[in-house]
């Protein structure tokens, strides 16, 4: 009888304890972009980077508030089809809040919208499947004015696509940052230190330990 009730006491403990440490495990935002999330071109991309700049907001909180921890998954030169072949590579963990930075390298290759929608729809139903109550955040890309028709085309795309999905859209992820030259580097593409901290104060507002 002692014995029966100390195994049940330490069954117990062993219950509590995994509870306790899947409580005090992180929750993850991970981030899938190309080499605007990579942070292509500083000189301590995990230190300058947009995403290490939203993890830095998040050690600062109060230490009541949860634990989160941000991957950054940017890859230079990605595309959406690049994404949709790593995703499952990706996902070795749980993932409670996915943003989805790519798209931008379709664009300047003038890639079919029908194909950057379908990778992106498809990028987001993998990681459902496996973390079915995820936030998912769409990151909005604009091409320059003079693709004409197909700039107009990709840059409603974003918008109707998160609307249609119910996902929570960033409009335009370089805003305040893209044409600026003083916050991008000498390429007039890829942002400086100081145009990743605008980046990380645009997308702050849309990540969930934000509200």
């Amino acid at each position: 009888m002692l014995f029966r009730s100390l195994l049940f006491s330490f069954s117990l403990a062993l219950v509590a304890g995994s509870v306790l440490a899947q409580g005090l495990a992180p929750k993850v935002i991970l981030i899938m972009g190309d080499s605007l999330t990579a942070g292509y071109g500083l000189e301590d991309p995990a230190a300058e980077a947009y995403p290490a700049l939203l993890q830095q907001k998040l050690d600062a909180r109060p230490p009541s508030a949860s634990h989160w921890r941000v991957i950054n998954a940017g890859l230079s030169g990605d595309t959406t089809s690049g994404g949709l072949h790593r995703i499952d590579w990706v996902l070795r963990q749980p993932v409670d809040v996915f943003m989805l930075e790519l798209g931008g390298n379709d664009g300047l290759r003038g890639l079919p919208l029908d194909l950057v929608r379908s990778n992106l729809l498809a990028i987001v139903t993998k990681v459902r499947v496996k973390n079915p109550s995820v936030q998912v955040v769409l990151a909005g890309m604009r091409m320059p004015t003079n693709l004409g028709d197909y700039a107009e085309g990709f840059e409603r795309l974003f918008p109707e696509l998160a609307r249609a999905q119910n996902w929570t859209l960033i409009p335009f992820i370089l805003q305040g940052v893209g044409g600026v030259a003083a916050l991008n580097q000498a390429d007039g593409i890829h942002p400086t230190a100081e145009g990743h901290k605008l980046i990380a104060e645009t997308v702050w507002p849309f990540l969930a330990p934000s509200r």
